[in-house]
């Protein structure tokens, strides 16, 4: 599995078409379908006010934004295009961070990320629970992802959320914890673990003589004495 980078940002409204803007991106990176703890994340001045119905979803005031740099600065572009490098980019309902993410590259002067770089979660969620509500709160809550540090939408805290969103919607947990078991006990030392020793205090068998005389037989007539069994009792012999 390659790597792959989840975003998420955050704006002054909702469509970059009417002059809306950036004003916080985050990435967190994935290989393996699991987090290696590499993110990027910044604050960006959008060099125009914030919609109040935006603002009250994330709580960022123009005010804090004084002093942070321009999408189109170094710092953040370049950094920007340095971390996502050409891996697939996965988002909650993806078109949104794309228009935004594209439009200020476009700004910038820079080349746009095509759309079939992107992978929309809100996609695969709605296949797999169609008819459900499929917000991120939602899945979270359905797989069962502590929504304690979310205050209100921040752009790191929701990739993060969201990084465990894509996990579960691709299988992932599961695999990964398949893959550490196998790479820190090995095949032979996972088979060792699972077995078990013998019993301080053996079980009083409960096969007659009889049956035991008629299971013999069995084998003897019927399976012609082809048994796997077999081969281990005489081994311990």
């Amino acid at each position: 599995m390659a790597r792959e980078i989840v975003l998420d940002t955050e704006t002054t409204g909702l469509d970059p078409r009417s002059g809306h803007r950036l004003i916080e991106i985050a990435c967190v990176e994935l290989d393996d379908l699991a987090p290696t703890g590499r993110h990027f994340h910044c604050h960006i001045d959008p060099e125009r006010d914030i919609d109040p119905d935006a603002e009250r979803v994330h709580g960022i005031s123009r005010a804090s934004l004084a002093g942070k740099p321009r999408f189109a600065d170094a710092q953040v572009v370049d950094a920007f295009l340095a971390f996502v490098e050409s891996a697939p980019l996965i988002a909650h309902n993806a078109a949104f961070d794309r228009g935004f993410v594209n439009h200020e590259l476009g700004r910038a002067g820079r080349a746009e990320l095509p759309a079939e770089r992107w992978i929309d979660t809100l996609g695969l969620a709605q296949k797999r629970f169609p008819g459900l509500s499929n917000s991120l709160d939602s899945l979270c809550k359905r797989f069962k992802i502590s929504l304690a540090e979310r205050e209100k939408h921040g752009a790191l805290i929701d990739a993060r959320l969201l990084a465990g969103v894509y996990l579960e919607l691709r299988g992932g947990r599961e695999r990964r914890l398949d893959l550490e078991a196998a790479a820190a006990l090995g095949v032979g030392a996972a088979i060792a673990q699972a077995a078990y020793g013998a019993r301080p205090r053996p079980l009083v068998p409960r096969l007659t003589d009889a049956e035991k005389a008629a299971h013999q037989a069995f084998v003897a007539t019927e399976l012609k004495g082809a048994v796997v069994w077999l081969s281990f009792e005489e081994s311990r012999s």
